[in-house]
């Protein structure tokens, strides 16, 4: 289960979005597919065919590392935290990085 939660809130086209922080079980029991659906097309692709590629092993892999990526994904996509479940000071240390607020 993922510890905690972030809502990120995309100024340049009004979405919002939340992104769960920690080890990822939806990555691990359906590889990619959880990334497809969430909008990370081309990291969704990858992780797919990795996994093909690796008899599922690399799953188990992007499990443990998918959730950052997402968040390094949306705040590349200018998007800004809005809330969060922790506070953040346990958000640094979790993520060892600042999260752009609005």
């Amino acid at each position: 289960m993922a510890n905690g939660s972030i809502t990120f809130e995309n100024k340049n086209n009004g979405t919002i979005k939340v992104a769960p922080i920690g080890f990822s079980w939806t990555t691990f029991f359906f590889s990619g597919f959880p990334a497809l659906l969430r909008g990370h097309v081309i990291m969704g692709i990858v992780i797919i065919v990795l996994a093909m590629v690796t008899m599922g092993f690399s799953s188990i892999i992007f499990a443990f590392i998918y959730n950052k990526m997402y968040i390094n994904y949306l705040i590349g996509q200018g998007a800004k935290m809005s809330s969060s479940t922790m506070s953040d000071d346990a958000l640094k240390a979790k993520l060892g990085m600042e999260i752009p607020k609005l």
